[in-house]
């Protein structure tokens, strides 16, 4: 039974919210010290509650998956400047191929064909580009997806495909990076900005450093990590081990990312048992 649903002596949250509502209207009631601490959005923001605010976001999207049952999930990363159509209208620009490789990917992760052992579900950013194309494609095959936006200085609104009841929105970068992680099976990488690597340096330094169990990091389109990466210098250097590249996996398809992910997971689950 839900621990929200389960009978107490004492009155609940709600309850008491109702209650101190029917309160007389006195100065003493107008006063903002009469309000109760968790209706008080002015309490709440005051610099002392960042701990608070903190557990808040770790626990909001937390109860609410759980509730949902969402076990496992596969994240897909990349840039929200990738758009499906090039400006001039074509889909000939690889920004368009990779908004097309990363739906197709996600079509393919939420119908689970192949025998994958578990129901997996998509998650992005919450935003358009590449994380559009993830919801989109679990959104084609009528698949929830989850959605993690974040605020942002200019106006940020979550792409059209996300599940409703599990988009959320962020105010700290640091829990939704947690929360991206937390059920993740695999990651997936397409182009992106300084974002999308900050993500991906997040996820292989708690790999590299045992903070979370290893699971595949996939980065789609080698010609165009190989551009602007070298991490065999960094390994030469002595930087990072020559065993650290190995965390990487290259793929050039959404087929070749799937076959990936779904291997893991039949390797992982047989392994459990």
């Amino acid at each position: 039974m839900n621990a929200d649903k389960r009978r107490s002596a004492f009155p609940s949250a709600s309850e008491d919210e109702q209650r101190a509502r029917r309160t007389p209207d006195t100065p003493q009631t107008r006063s903002p010290a009469y309000r109760l601490a968790f209706t008080d959005l002015d309490f709440l923001k005051r610099d002392a509650l960042r701990p608070t605010r903190l557990q808040l976001e770790l626990m909001k999207p937390e109860l609410l998956l759980q509730e949902h049952g969402v076990d496992a999930t596969v994240v897909i990363f990349g840039s929200a400047r990738s758009q499906r159509f090039a400006k001039d209208g074509s889909n000939d620009d690889l920004c368009g191929r990779d908004y097309e490789a990363a739906r197709a990917l996600a079509r393919l992760i939420s119908q689970a064909e192949g025998g994958c052992p578990e129901k997996l579900m998509v998650v992005t950013g919450g935003g358009p580009g590449i994380m559009e194309a993830g919801n989109r494609g679990a959104h084609d095959v009528g698949a929830e997806s989850i959605g993690l936006n974040i605020v942002l200085p200019h106006e940020q609104a979550p792409n059209p495909y996300i599940t409703p009841e599990l988009c959320f929105q962020f105010h700290y970068f640091a829990l939704r990076k947690m929360h991206f992680l937390m059920r993740a099976r695999a990651l997936v990488c397409f182009p992106g900005g300084f974002g999308t690597m900050d993500e991906l340096f997040e996820t292989l330094t708690l790999i590299q450093t045992g903070k979370i169990d290893p699971i595949p990091v996939l980065l789609y389109r080698k010609a165009w990590w190989d551009s602007i990466l070298n991490l065999q210098v960094m390994a030469d250097a002595g930087m990072i081990a020559h065993k650290d590249l190995d965390l990487i996996q290259y793929v050039e398809s959404a087929e070749e990312a799937w076959e990936t992910i779904r291997d893991y997971c039949k390797s992982t689950c047989a392994n459990h048992k």
